[in-house]
């Protein structure tokens, strides 16, 4: 292979960002306060982006703004300002859904490079390549595409043209996103972040004379929850994305946890890097597939990438999360004695924890002689965010941002 695939992570505020850095991301794309997809995260301000991208251009991270809602009238001359001080902060591109303002950047700003959203529903060669024309530096593909599909677009189009896609977290149950349902049914749109997830609900059928009787929609003897996909996870698959020739690897969850956002980026990451090492002898250890499972994740599924996913595109059960992990605490620093901690959910001394440091398999170690900020002994982490410290059972150095997670179905 001629490139090593981006690792690409989401950045929800300051802290995810922080995880996306600790565990090898390449890039990471993120929004601002306005013209962003995802208005639950903190997001970021013009001060705070511009410490987002100092720290990025510390370890070499690239930086994209999503510029990806659908403007109306009253927005558009706030556009021009907005994407000034996002240049002025030293973004590297900016990820656009709508063509006016693609042609606003070009305009305004023509040094910034443009990649084009999934939200555009780029699902063919011809319309990639005529973007290219346009001036977009890069396509994030339809996730409703097949991997043959994809390495089809990668053959006939320029090869200077980037092609991003999705290869783990939430799907839609629209086409690329471009939902309707919550706008009708809660005046949320979610063409403008303010998604409220009725896909999620369970659904059942009333007839209006019969107040209180309801009865299941099933699409099969499954269940009710009708339109609950199940989540995206390709980490079995990296080596058939690169040789279809993706150039960046999107990882969903900008809403999602920090740890989220460590755990599956280290998963990613590492099983790219082992496939650059050697491509013709490339198989993934079962120590970082097992990674994607200790994240909350609903029932997981390839997507489209293999064919129509009729036979695994919907979750039945409920519209919750497989939790099978809690973090317990990240670490802020370590000696050859003791490891400085934040916590992050209660736990025990004695118990048995799995500590994951960046880009290394999973250690387990039982916790001992823990001791709170002022050095006296504790039994338990129960103060939120409160800082303690354990005994370092390694004896080497634990890397800052480490996390210590416990397994809460095993009961260890």
């Amino acid at each position: 292979m001629s490139f090593v695939p981006e690792i690409l992570a989401p950045a929800g505020d300051m802290e995810r960002l922080d995880a996306a850095l600790t565990y090898g991301a390449d890039a990471v794309y993120l929004a601002k306060k306005m013209f962003g997809m995802r208005q639950g995260p903190e997001n970021f301000d013009d001060e705070s982006l511009r410490t987002a991208v100092n720290k990025c251009r510390e370890k070499g991270v690239k930086v994209y703004l999503t510029c990806n809602t659908l403007p109306r009238n009253d927005e558009i001359p706030l556009f021009e300002d907005f994407i000034k001080q996002a240049v002025d902060c030293g973004i590297d591109a900016a990820i656009a859904a709508d063509i006016g303002i693609m042609s606003m950047i070009k305009r305004i700003v023509p040094e910034l490079d443009i990649h084009m959203s999934t939200q555009c529903g780029i699902v063919n060669y011809a319309a990639a390549s005529e973007l290219y024309n346009m001036g977009a530096k890069r396509v994030v593909l339809a996730r409703e595409l097949s991997l043959d599909e994809i390495a089809e677009i990668r053959a006939k189009t320029p090869k200077e043209l980037e092609i991003e896609c999705f290869v783990h977290g939430a799907m839609c149950m629209s086409f690329s996103g471009r939902c309707l349902i919550s706008e009708y049914l809660t005046h949320r749109d979610p063409n403008r972040g303010q998604c409220a997830q009725p896909c999620r609900w369970g659904y059942y059928l009333t007839e209006e004379t019969r107040e209180g009787q309801y009865f299941p929609v099933f699409e099969d003897e499954k269940g009710t929850y009708i339109l609950n996909s199940k989540d995206m996870c390709l980490i079995d698959h990296v080596d058939k994305l690169a040789e279809a020739g993706i150039t960046s690897f999107k990882i969903e969850g900008r809403a999602k946890s920090a740890y989220y956002v460590s755990v599956i980026t280290n998963a990613y990451k590492r099983a790219v890097s082992l496939y650059a090492e050697d491509p013709e002898n490339y198989v993934l250890p079962d120590s970082i597939r097992s990674e994607v499972f200790k994240v909350s994740h609903r029932d997981y599924c390839t997507g489209f990438y293999f064919g129509h996913p009729s036979q695994c595109r919907q979750y039945y059960a409920d519209s919750g999360y497989i939790r099978n992990f809690d973090i317990c605490a990240v670490v802020e620093s370590s000696d050859s004695k003791r490891i400085q901690c934040i916590q992050r959910n209660k736990f025990l001394c004695g118990e048995t924890v799995e500590l994951l440091s960046p880009g290394e398999d999973f250690r387990e170690i039982t916790v001992r002689d823990m001791r709170d900020e002022a050095g006296e002994p504790i039994e338990d982490t129960r103060h939120a965010a409160m800082r303690f410290s354990i005994e370092n059972p390694t004896g080497g150095p634990i890397a800052p941002g480490s996390v210590l997670r416990k397994n809460v179905v095993s009961g260890k």
